[in-house]
């Protein structure tokens, strides 16, 4: 069964085979960024977070590019009415504001994003693909941290995500000259994970394969990896235990080793 659902008139959710597939969909702008988008991304991840049949997420854009970043209106308007935008200083989202929850809110959700990269990935746009688990992109993809050609700083959350990916003087050369890198030179300095001629396709059969693996593992899995980004030792220890310790002799463990046993695909509720 397939399910589709539109946010904000930005953003498509399509749902099938316990995947979800969230496009930013504005193609004629190249899925550029304006506040009805982030209504729509926030939208739609609110939406994914609350369907509990749901195993792995791929996260793309429609068209020719991932998302431009900024709509240059939004930031024209940012420019010259302030009085009609959120004080960025303002927390809407618990530690973070709306453009930072649009980017950090992938790392919430409790299933695996795959961000799927074609045309380019630039400023807020690179910064929402950041927030992702995994990231594939065409060889030739623009990927670019590009706030600094508008006089800026990255401030979507990209600077929480970014010192877990890459060297710290790589992100400052990156951030400072404004430059773009292709999806080649991107995987190299650990920006994306890995290029891909088809990154949807791919992205859509990688989250086949996760979504056919124990739920509560992987589940699991992502809270403690999300933990282990930032946690100190003894938290991060602790924390492998008890999340082994919820999985072993439960339902989702023994169908695993059963199926494994009996050379079948395994089956979970």
């Amino acid at each position: 069964m397939t399910q589709d659902v539109r946010f904000a008139d930005r953003v498509s959710v399509t749902v099938k085979d316990r995947i979800a597939h969230v496009e930013l969909d504005r193609p004629g702008k190249l899925n550029a960024i304006d506040p009805a988008m982030f209504d729509g991304l926030l939208e739609a991840a609110d939406h994914v977070s609350g369907c509990s049949n749901i195993r792995a997420v791929v996260l793309s854009g429609r068209g020719r590019m991932f998302c431009a970043g900024l709509d240059f209106g939004s930031f024209a308007a940012m420019a010259g009415d302030t009085a009609t935008l959120d004080p960025l200083e303002k927390r809407t989202h618990g530690l973070a504001n709306k453009p930072q929850q649009a980017c950090l809110q992938w790392r919430d959700l409790p299933v695996p994003v795959i961000a799927a990269i074609q045309g380019g990935a630039l400023g807020g746009g690179l910064q929402i693909a950041l927030g992702a688990d995994i990231r594939l992109v065409t060889p030739d993809a623009r990927l670019s941290i590009a706030e600094i050609r508008w006089g800026l700083v990255p401030d979507m959350g990209g600077c929480v995500v970014l010192p877990g990916l890459m060297r710290d003087d790589q992100i400052r050369e990156l951030t400072y000259s404004g430059r773009d890198v292709t999806g080649t030179e991107a995987v190299n300095l650990g920006l994306a994970t890995q290029t891909s001629d088809d990154p949807v396709a791919e992205a859509l059969a990688m989250a086949a394969g996760i979504a056919a693996r124990s739920p509560s593992a992987i589940r699991g899995a992502k809270r403690l990896l999300n933990i282990a980004a930032s946690a100190d030792p003894a938290t991060v220890l602790l924390t492998e235990s008890r999340e082994q310790a919820a999985l072993v002799g439960k339902a989702h463990q023994i169908e695993t080793v059963m199926a494994h046993m009996e050379k079948r695909d395994p089956v979970f509720d």
